[in-house]
């Protein structure tokens, strides 16, 4: 019912798990995550919840007898967690507090401590789908984490090619694409004084912002001071407001926390050359339309951006404009 099935083509691991399409429906006027629901507490702020219909399990259900001996399979080991913005159920990051979000990304940390305390866990990420484009189901303001139990595939490929930069030049690539982005400014959105947003100049995504840490010693959550997890808390605040007031409707998005390994030699190694940095993947390339991963992207990986970079990321700044004309008021 539910295993890791191993994908000789990719070196990589597919997670199996036929429970979760028996996931009910619940009424359209029913939401498990506001309070009173009698699924979670009646008063909270954030909160962690484990996830009902979990991908994968601290103790995983025995594989299917499916396996030969050329095709592997796992037991589906690792952690999903809930983690629920505010018991408003319509409210979005922009419309909370900061003093709200920092207990938010305070929350995000406590977890990754814990989970990695779990010696069998590979890798930790943090993130979101909002809007229904994306495939959300449920629209209470809400994100997961994830702890798998192997290394997912694009966290290996970028740690390789990471690895590969340090290599030649002795530099982190993530903090090379900022100073090159900062050096440029051309497609900068918006910055603090901790972190900054940007499109990348090779974003496949017409509105898929990076956002970096201006420290160069920001790996994890485990590297979070107050001043970094406030600054942290106002700039997604700002960007959420950004995304939702450029077309003035919910914006979708999906949304990855990256972060260094753990629990194996990579975890301090990887220090050198992988900071923590958080991407944005969401799906407009205009108001109303949608940009689908066609046969090229799907069958070949040959990402495509239908829009120019620069061109929607002047579309961003003027967007962070208008919104901080709105919040300021």
């Amino acid at each position: 019912m539910a295993e890791f099935r191993y994908n000789p083509l990719l070196d990589d691991w597919t997670i199996v798990n036929g429970q979760r399409q028996n996931r009910p429906d619940m009424p359209k006027d029913y939401c498990a995550f506001c309070p009173g629901s009698k699924q979670i507490k009646d008063t909270y702020t954030v909160l962690k919840y484990d996830n009902d219909w979990p991908s994968m399990m601290p103790n995983p259900p025995k594989e299917d007898d499916v396996a030969t001996d050329f095709y592997k399979t796992a037991p589906s080991y690792g952690k999903a967690e809930v983690i629920l913005y505010s018991p408003d159920h319509n409210a979005s990051l922009w419309n909370l507090s900061i003093d709200h979000l920092v207990k938010l990304v305070d929350l995000w940390k406590e977890r990754f401590i814990e989970i990695k305390k779990d010696k069998h866990i590979q890798y930790i990420l943090t993130f979101e789908n909002r809007g229904k484009e994306v495939g959300t189901t449920q629209p209470h303001p809400h994100g997961q984490i994830y702890g798998y139990g192997f290394m997912p595939l694009r966290i290996k490929v970028e740690l390789e090619n990471s690895k590969k930069h340090f290599d030649k030049t002795g530099e982190s690539l993530i903090l090379k694409i900022r100073d090159e982005e900062l050096k440029v400014k051309d497609r900068i959105i918006m910055e603090n004084d901790s972190f900054v947003v940007f499109l990348p100049f090779f974003t496949d995504y017409p509105y898929g912002c990076y956002l970096v840490p201006k420290a160069n010693n920001i790996h994890s959550f485990e590297d979070f001071d107050e001043k970094t997890s406030r600054d942290l808390a106002q700039i997604l605040r700002d960007l959420q407001g950004t995304f939702d007031h450029m077309f003035d409707r919910v914006f979708p998005y999906m949304m990855g926390i990256y972060q260094i390994p753990v629990n194996s030699e990579l975890e301090e190694e990887s220090k050198k050359y992988y900071n923590f940095h958080i991407k944005f993947f969401p799906p407009l390339r205009g108001e109303n339309s949608i940009k689908w991963n066609a046969s090229s992207e799907t069958a070949a990986w040959a990402k495509t951006n239908p829009r120019r970079v620069e061109d929607t990321a002047e579309e961003l700044r003027q967007a962070y404009k208008k919104w901080k004309e709105i919040d300021n008021k």
